[in-house]
């Protein structure tokens, strides 16, 4: 499977327009890596919570792809966006959950990352306590995150935690269990409102990790909701035709250019700060409409493509969107689909997406790639 990822990172390389000599760098760019958000960037914490099944990511089918073909938490069958990212910046993976942590292990462990992601979560407080049970917000992983900067204050002072944390990238994916838990309710019949709260409780967590030494933000926008095997399971069984489902995705494209005005809006006002936003909804656009490309590299050209764009690998139902456990049928090929399950992309489309966001153009990526940013 190693081979098969690779060569659709390959693809992003070609399709995107990165260099090829950004593919893979070979020293460690920044000290450290912190992750906070949802579960398309979980890789455990889940695993340690009184959440629901389907908040889980530790079944026999997930992780199929990881070392041993273990289930970690992951909501992937391999690698997720957090680690393929954390790899191209030098690492072997990412950081561990903070919650996989011990008093003894998280001392050692502070001073290269930690991952604080829960799948399920969101920006607000109740988002993920109906459908997940127990998660943790963004709001609690900010507070897990201040007493981990406590605790490298009080062993290393407060100098040397603010350098490192000045250097180190802080990986942000999160907002889309709002959306979907908004689109599900119906709303409120004022999306605009909805949207300035969704930016603005966006803004107020990027300003606390700010205040606590964060200085580079990586920050992952939303992606066409509506084009997820349960969305458009939705669309199939509320109206009975096939496609995307398009209020979610309305709202998942007019989240991008409100994030984007928040954080150059930050970035002038906060001294030292700098970010890369990915624009997602348009880089899997992007794949939908060139699903198949010849990539080359060291002169041999390789063909790679997906050829299931609709439908996740490991689930049962219209578009395999009935969820991911012991008894749901699996893809043979799971490079060959975009989405691994009803709502989160394979390891061979995180890998798309990590490129992108480590290497990608202005197309998709901006004001900087991650790549620019660890250099800063």
């Amino acid at each position: 499977m190693a081979c098969k990822t690779a060569s659709y990172v390959l693809v992003a390389l070609c399709l995107l327009g990165l260099a090829a000599k950004d593919a893979a760098e070979a020293t460690q760019l920044v000290p450290a890596v912190f992750v906070f958000g949802d579960s398309t960037v979980d890789v455990g914490n889940n695993n340690y919570l009184n959440s629901t099944k389907q908040a889980r990511a530790n079944y026999p089918k997930h992780g199929v792809d990881f070392t041993g073909s273990t289930p970690t938490g992951r909501f992937s069958n391999g690698f997720n966006l957090a680690d393929q990212l954390a790899q191209l910046l030098g690492f072997p993976m990412s950081p561990p959950a903070y919650l996989s942590l011990t008093a003894k292990t998280i001392v050692s462990q502070m001073y290269q990352g930690i991952n604080f992601a829960s799948g399920g979560s969101g920006l607000a407080d109740k988002t993920g306590l109906l459908g997940a049970g127990e998660v943790i917000p963004m709001s609690l992983q900010v507070q897990y995150f201040s007493k981990v900067v406590a605790m490298m204050q009080k062993l290393s002072g407060s100098k040397r935690t603010k350098t490192l944390l000045s250097k180190s990238v802080f990986l942000i994916s999160t907002g889309s269990n709002d959306l979907f838990e908004y689109s599900l309710s119906g709303g409120d019949g004022d999306d605009g409102e909805f949207l300035l709260g969704f930016v603005a409780a966006y803004r107020s967590y990027v300003r606390a990790l700010y205040r606590l030494g964060a200085r580079k933000f990586s920050v992952v926008s939303i992606t066409p909701l509506g084009c997820t095997p349960s969305q458009r399971a939705r669309r199939l069984s509320e109206g009975g035709t096939r496609g995307c489902y398009g209020p979610i995705n309305t709202l998942s494209l007019r989240t991008y250019s409100m994030l984007a005005a928040s954080l150059r809006d930050l970035a002038d006002e906060l001294p030292g700060m700098a970010y890369s936003l990915s624009d997602s909804f348009a880089m899997v656009s992007f794949i939908f409409a060139n699903p198949r490309t010849n990539a080359w590299s060291n002169q041999t050209a390789t063909n790679t493509r997906f050829t299931e764009l609709e439908s996740g690998c490991c689930g049962s139902g219209p578009f395999g969107a009935l969820g991911c456990d012991e008894t749901a049928p699996l893809c043979d090929n799971r490079d060959d689909h975009l989405f691994w399950d009803a709502n989160h992309p394979t390891q061979a489309a995180s890998a798309i997406a990590a490129q992108t966001l480590f290497a990608g153009n202005r197309t998709f990526v901006s004001p900087i790639n991650v790549r620019e940013l660890a250099l800063l």
